[in-house]
């Protein structure tokens, strides 16, 4: 399949605003609404393109760890599987020639750490090493937005699709274990209509429509977008974790949301204090990222680096 401009303009439109219309999206980018359905509909079904309605961690003062395990490599695409699985977790993906896991999970800031994080994952022999890492801060990504590999609308153009934000003393929505079968669905396809919303919830349609404008315009729901990067030009997906001077952590990661080449980034815990995902055209590309422009940051110590060889999990349910 080949991706064609028009094709990114409506990919980063999406990540903007993933529930906007067809109609809306259309006006922005000046062609027709059916155009644009046209477009989603063949990167859906061609390019693996996926619009998901995310939980705001932030806003349910929820914790992200950040996950690293080393495994056999025979058992590796299993224990990766298993995590796909878990709702809890996303972006699981097999590194390092085969032999590592790295995987985000969301954990109640109440809960039980080591009994959600280390007594559920899958009990194997196999399973080398473990380490955990606690995200403090975003930088570039996930909640925080598109990143700066979307360049394909104008500023006044994502201005006119940005999502609007209630304000107010009645502002404030927060997702509730009712919610529960509205989650799941949006999970699985953030732009469902309403009518399709209804029948997976069993709940009345104005009841649907009225909830889930009230989540989204809270910030305790938000879009985001999966797609296969190799279609768009990006054959060279490495993890970094990146060891950084505490005074130089703000300053370092500041810089990181000014990089094109990076679509994820957030300090962390532990002796590798800055996580950072990186997308690249191909490996040269990458080394001359990582030694002119990453290397060069100033309080970036040490630097670890593992290709990506499959994304298992990204966003939403594995279908």
């Amino acid at each position: 399949m080949e991706i064609d401009e028009l094709d990114r303009r409506v990919t980063h439109a999406l990540r903007i605003n993933g529930r906007a219309g067809f109609r809306e999206i259309g006006a922005v980018l000046g062609v027709s609404d059916q155009t644009v359905a046209r477009r989603y509909r063949r990167l859906r079904d061609e390019a693996g393109l996926r619009v998901v309605g995310v939980p705001n961690p932030v806003e349910l003062g929820y914790e992200t760890w950040v996950l690293r395990l080393r495994a056999a490599p025979d058992t590796a695409r299993q224990i990766a599987g298993a995590l796909a699985r878990r709702p809890d977790t996303s972006w699981v993906s097999i590194t390092s020639g085969g032999t590592e896991i790295s995987c985000n999970v969301r954990v109640p800031a109440t809960a039980d750490r080591e009994a959600l994080l280390l007594q559920k994952l899958p009990r194997t022999p196999r399973l080398v090493s473990i380490n955990a890492h606690c995200v403090i801060h975003h930088y570039v990504g996930g909640v925080v937005g598109p990143d700066r590999r979307d360049n394909a609308l104008t500023a006044g153009e994502i201005a006119a699709l940005a999502p609007g934000r209630a304000a107010g003393p009645g502002a404030a929505a927060h997702l509730t274990d009712s919610d529960a079968p509205l989650l799941d669905a949006l999970s699985r396809d953030g732009r469902l209509s309403y009518t399709d919303l209804a029948a997976a919830t069993g709940w009345p349609e104005s009841t649907v429509r009225r909830r889930v404008q009230d989540l989204f315009g809270s910030g305790s729901l938000y879009t985001d977008v999966e797609i296969d990067s190799e279609l768009y030009g990006y054959r060279a997906m490495v993890l970094l974790w990146l060891s950084v001077a505490p005074s130089r952590v703000a300053t370092v990661g500041a810089a990181l949301a000014g990089h094109e080449e990076v679509v994820f980034a957030a300090a962390t815990t532990g002796p590798t204090n800055v996580q950072v995902t990186t997308a690249c055209a191909d490996m040269p590309t990458f080394y001359r990222y990582a030694t002119e422009r990453l290397g060069s940051l100033d309080g970036v110590q040490r630097i670890e680096s593992a290709p990506v060889l499959r994304h298992v999990k990204q966003l939403g349910p594995v279908h």
